[in-house]
């Protein structure tokens, strides 16, 4: 006879984290980033998601999604993912309602290791020992100095040999200062170390293709959202006209997002803060080795880091900037990247512990 573990009602925060300095990408400025945590108790165990999502999408995980998996059994995640996704299907599964469901659903992975008493990649299977790591940030509001002080920090202080930094500034309306940060990037963290560049969808397309013809120049071999996310035309035509990979898939809310993106990309991003969670971000990754790519996660390194060690086509870990300094901030159990690589073995579940009395003074929600 089956036994269940049923879940109690979950536990919804939100947290917003004044950034360490005023950050910028191509489309978009912020000083801030909001934190929602989702925690999720079943049994004498706890586990913990989260999303990087306005305080507003608490709300919405308490109204809409909390309600859903109340009273589910906890070992069977494919049915509260399910029962979450037919909650929103009036409130719409993109944006909000997507960023709240990837949260519990994080928890819920987290909550069924910790029953288990295993760790998250051990439930998962792991498919390697190691997690490559390439560190993001780069923002087109760093002055050189503060640029070349992060590059050197992962390249020549944590040995890390891959690195991405933003360009597409001001909508693509600073390209001659775009190409000088490149320069001043591949300058700083030498010939040998991987330079990326994102531009968040900034140029046009044909901007795209100039200006990407001259980061080849410098060793570029990754770039990120030449045009919008949305222009899956014209990210294959960049694609077909670049020797770097283009890439994108940061925006992907559902499966269907992905089957359509795959032709225009050379390698797919996902991100299980947005995409529905571990249960996703793992299907996005099979559908993406059916065609051959290769996956990169998008964001929130230390949500991902399980299951990356799980599949067998998986490139790399965004060690991006903000959600780590955050998530040192907010969990014990961090990861080091130093090496270029994390090992996401430490501990039951996903090895965090959310800190909850230290981060109070952050709390919104």
């Amino acid at each position: 006879m089956k036994h269940e573990v049923p879940i109690e009602r979950p536990a919804v925060s939100a947290y917003t984290v004044p950034a360490d300095a005023p950050e910028a990408d191509g489309t978009l400025a912020w000083d801030t980033t909001t934190i929602v945590v989702a925690e999720v108790t079943a049994g004498d165990a706890t586990g913990t998601g989260w999303t990087y999502a306005p305080a507003s999408v608490a709300a919405l995980m308490e109204e809409v999604l909390v309600p859903a998996v109340h009273g589910l059994d906890a070992l069977d995640i494919p049915a509260a993912h399910d029962a979450m996704t037919k909650a929103v299907r009036n409130t719409g599964r993109a944006g909000a309602a997507g960023c709240a469901l990837s949260a519990l659903d994080i928890a819920l992975w987290d909550l069924k290791a910790r029953l288990l008493e295993l760790p998250l990649v051990r439930l998962l299977g792991a498919a390697r020992d190691e997690v490559p790591v390439y560190g993001s940030g780069g923002f087109t509001t760093y002055h050189d100095t503060h640029l070349a002080a992060q590059l050197n920090g992962w390249v020549h202080g944590q040995r890390i040999p891959r690195v991405k930094i933003k360009i597409g500034e001001g909508w693509g309306r600073a390209a001659a200062r775009d190409v000088s940060r490149v320069r001043t990037a591949r300058d700083v963290i030498g010939p040998q170390a991987e330079l990326y560049v994102d531009a968040n969808g900034g140029y046009t397309r044909k901007q795209a293709v100039r200006v990407g013809r001259v980061l080849a120049e410098h060793g570029v071999g990754w770039f990120e959202e030449p045009v919008s996310s949305d222009d899956l035309r014209g990210l294959a035509l960049v694609r077909d006209a670049l020797v770097c990979d283009v890439t994108a898939g940061e925006y992907g809310y559902d499966l269907p997002y992905f089957a359509r993106m795959i032709p225009s990309v050379d390698c797919v991003q996902v991100d299980a803060t947005r995409c529905g969670g571990l249960t996703e971000w793992l299907r996005a990754a099979a559908l993406a080795q059916a065609h051959g790519l290769e996956v990169s996660s998008h964001g929130a390194p230390h949500a991902h880091a399980a299951a990356a060690a799980c599949v067998a086509n998986l490139r790399h870990v965004e060690w991006f900037h903000d959600h780590v300094r955050i998530e040192s901030m907010f969990f014990d159990g961090a990861l080091d990247p130093t090496g270029g690589v994390l090992r996401p073995d430490g501990g039951v579940g996903h090895g965090l512990e959310l800190r909850t009395g230290d981060v109070e003074e952050f709390r919104v929600v």
